[in-house]
């Protein structure tokens, strides 16, 4: 039997599981954390401590019909002046709770498109939120770029600002597919704005690219990589395309028959990858690529990758706090989502409440099951020493685990004394296989193709 075989009758091809960027996942977030519950978390992070922040901008000129994130489309300044004024209240109401000399080891901002702010909003914004929790020495400002909507005085904003790293959406470079998922954006174009980038000082580039796209083929995908290998990125989000209409209703743009089958979508995924290894690119976790000298494959080498909303990272900060609508702060105490819908976020904002809808209390075993799951996206292994020492679990309970995982993927798995282990050839199936340390029902959650 080949392996493809195998990857096939454990449920590669068929399954939709979470991509564990948080453990419970955020369909299992639910109403029972309050606004005093989060004002009481900030309260509680230690004085002078390192904290990461995110700051959601929704705003697009126009939607791309693949995204699935939370986004709202508009051609007027005025629902963007109004939003930055919420965000800006939003940022006073923490600096009540926020304790003296906490610095930003990480600030992000992600949308939506943030480089659709003005150069005035852009200095505007980071300077409220470098007065409430300055950058840290050594700290690091990410801002997500499109390359459709930028220029000079942008960019001279957001580098005069601290942006030190940015982060570039590409998709695809092939015009049919650019056309068939309402994303149309040349290599030119997007050679240009890196070039604007680098030319400010700005070294640190992340780019992102998608496979299981439309119309998207071997020969088609590997040129695509190569145009941007061209562009020499410091680290790829090589990120499958999840078709869920269901739940992103712009989605029903793109004809699901043009799409790749589950199988085609292991080649492409397998194509992306094989390029990105010729070009000395360090694989990192199952979906992203660093060069050497990147902090991700730093972090890989050192053990310290982490893995949050934004995917992989070498963040090892305690709390993420999420700044705008439907923005997920991450606390020891728990999770916390703010309001989706603008308009109820800006209620709660101009209450003086912080805007929770939503959330989870850490409780049970969550932060046990969510280190097991974070050490296979990372490292794939688990380390029987790491676990034992940190959490309340025996040797014999985790053993447990192990072999009830090891049994549902007929033995493929590696355990010793060091611990768990999954062998290169049945990496692809990590999502699956971290679902059998998840102990929440996926039965009410929809979720992307494991592969």
């Amino acid at each position: 039997m080949t392996m493809r075989n195998q990857l096939e009758r454990l449920g590669l091809f068929d399954a939709k599981v979470p991509r564990y960027t948080s453990y419970p996942t955020a369909p299992h977030f639910n109403g029972e954390v309050s606004d005093a519950d989060v004002s009481r978390w900030i309260s509680e992070i230690k004085p002078h401590s390192k904290i990461s922040l995110y700051a959601h901008i929704p705003f697009c000129r126009r939607l791309c019909w693949f995204c699935a994130c939370r986004t709202q489309g508009t051609q007027n300044v005025a629902p963007i002046v109004a939003y930055l004024e919420t965000v800006k209240a939003e940022i006073a109401t923490l600096a009540k709770h926020l304790p003296e000399g906490v610095t930003l080891e990480r600030l992000h901002w992600g949308g939506g498109t943030p480089t659709l702010l003005s150069p005035d909003m852009i200095t505007d914004l980071a300077g409220e939120i470098l007065a409430v929790t300055p950058m840290a020495a050594g700290g690091e400002f990410s801002v997500e770029i499109d390359p459709n909507e930028i220029d000079g005085a942008r960019l001279d904003a957001l580098a005069t600002a601290g942006m030190n790293r940015a982060s570039i959406g590409v998709q695809d470079f092939d015009p049919e597919i650019q056309k068939c998922i309402g994303r149309e954006q040349s290599y030119d174009i997007t050679r240009d704005a890196i070039d604007m980038i680098r030319a400010r000082g700005v070294q640190s580039l992340n780019a992102d690219i998608l496979f299981g796209l439309p119309h998207q083929t071997g020969a088609k995908i590997t040129e695509s990589v190569q145009k941007l290998l061209s562009l020499n990125p410091d680290r790829v989000a090589l990120y499958g395309y999840a078709h869920v209409p269901w739940m992103a209703r712009r989605q029903s743009m793109i004809p699901s028959d043009a799409l790749p089958t589950p199988q085609e979508r292991l080649k492409l995924f397998e194509t992306a990858r094989r390029l990105f290894l010729w070009d000395d690119y360090t694989e990192i976790g199952i979906d992203h690529f660093a060069t050497k000298s990147d902090g991700l494959s730093k972090a890989l080498e050192a053990g310290r990758l982490r893995r949050n909303f934004q995917g992989y990272t070498e963040d090892t900060s305690e709390v993420l706090i999420g700044l705008g609508a439907s923005s997920i702060s991450r606390y020891p105490q728990g999770y916390a989502q703010n309001n989706a819908a603008t308009s109820n976020y800006t209620a709660s904002v101009r209450e003086g409440r912080i805007p929770i809808a939503r959330g989870h209390r850490f409780g049970g075993d969550d932060k046990l099951r969510a280190r097991l799951i974070e050490a296979l996206m990372c490292d794939f292994r688990i380390s029987r020493t790491e676990i034992t020492a940190n959490f309340d679990i025996t040797d014999a309970a985790l053993e447990t685990l192990f072999q009830e995982a090891n049994r549902a993927f007929e033995d493929l798995l590696s355990i010793d004394s060091q611990g768990l282990s999954i062998p290169l050839e049945a990496r692809p199936l990590t999502r699956l296989i971290a679902r059998q340390f998840d102990a929440y029902d996926l039965n009410h959650a929809g979720h992307s193709s494991a592969i």
